[in-house]
């Protein structure tokens, strides 16, 4: 009887390990194609919504299974993407016309990079404590400064605003390159007295550092170097507000230097995935908002404008169903 009953329980195991073979198999058989998503850091806009991206790829397109990387964003999401590591990355517009140009620091091939959809504005943060003497960008001079983590579009562009009211890092006390997370906790600690970072509204890591107890944070205007910086690299930037309220003890509307984020894929991807992922994209926008309301900006006249590289043909057709012309110059 025990004999039997031991047959009985091995043959019970044999089938569950069969069952659970099958459903594994039967699971990578439905899953094509796995796609990664180079985003940001975890502090800012680009990780959460390519976060909500990879759920509704997964979940509305079949066959295909994404993923968000977590990255230190622009230029090193467009070198991933030069690498084919990636399939859809998030950028600046400065950041992609430097590797469509072949200009991107660290990499002088020419980089395949083709606009998916403008996204939404990023807005040029340089955050101050009360009490460090920082009313202006000249007070930068002589003191610590976190300008962007290395190989990210935040640094690119707070350079170039730097550069327009004629100060470099050799201006400064010292320089820190830490991403907006790390940068918010070293301001914490009191180890730098002034960050820059580039950004959609409202940004997790400063909201937190102004609803830090004891801390007063201000936001200072930069919206005239926008003149100087598009004499000198183009029209990718334009002046904006981030309003007052945004954060606590930003007490007035502040004129900043702004860009378009781009969602962007490089040319040999297929192009009937680029359109999919473009018509998911544009008609589930709600599932984005709700994961963050810098998706509110995404609609389908703003999605083809704003971007000095070349569409993507996948969306291109997409574009062409819907009757949407883009602008021309893109």
């Amino acid at each position: 009887m025990q004999s039997r009953t031991l047959h009985f329980s091995f043959a019970m195991i044999v089938f569950a390990l069969s069952v659970v073979a099958l459903v594994a198999e039967t699971t990578q058989a439905q899953v094509k194609t796995r796609i990664s998503i180079a985003t940001g850091g975890t502090g800012g806009v680009y990780y959460p919504l390519g976060g909500g991206l990879a759920a509704m790829i997964s979940k509305h397109l079949p066959g295909v299974e994404a993923t968000a990387e977590v990255t230190t964003a622009s230029v090193d999401n467009m070198k991933l993407l030069h690498a084919d590591k990636i399939a859809l990355a998030f950028t600046l517009p400065d950041t992609a016309w430097d590797a469509y140009q072949g200009q991107l620091k660290g990499l002088s091939d020419k980089i395949g990079v083709r606009a998916l959809a403008a996204l939404y504005s990023n807005y040029l943060h340089i955050v101050t404590l009360d009490g460090v003497g920082i009313k202006s960008i000249n007070d930068l001079k002589g003191k610590r400064v976190s300008t962007g983590a290395q190989g990210s579009g935040t640094e690119i562009r707070g350079l170039r605003v730097l550069e327009a009211y004629g100060i470099s890092p050799k201006d400064l006390k010292s320089q820190e390159r830490l991403g907006v997370a790390e940068s918010a906790g070293a301001m914490k600690d009191r180890r730098i007295d002034a960050f820059i970072w580039d950004g959609g509204l409202p940004t997790a890591a400063v909201l937190d550092l102004g609803a830090t107890p004891g801390i007063k944070i201000h936001l200072i205007p930069h919206g005239d170097s926008v003149a100087k910086m598009a004499a000198k690299y183009g029209p990718l930037y334009f002046v904006a507000t981030i309003p007052k309220g945004t954060y606590g003890g930003v007490d007035a509307d502040v004129p900043v230097a702004a860009a378009t984020n781009l969602l962007a894929v490089h040319a040999r991807m297929d192009e009937s995935l680029v359109y999919q992922i473009t018509k998911l994209l544009l008609e589930r926008t709600a599932d984005l908002v709700a994961v963050h309301q810098a998706a509110k900006e995404i609609t389908l006249k703003s999605a083809v404008v704003g971007s000095p590289v070349p569409f993507h043909p996948g969306a291109l057709r997409y574009y062409k169903e819907k009757g949407v012309k883009i602008p021309s110059g893109q």
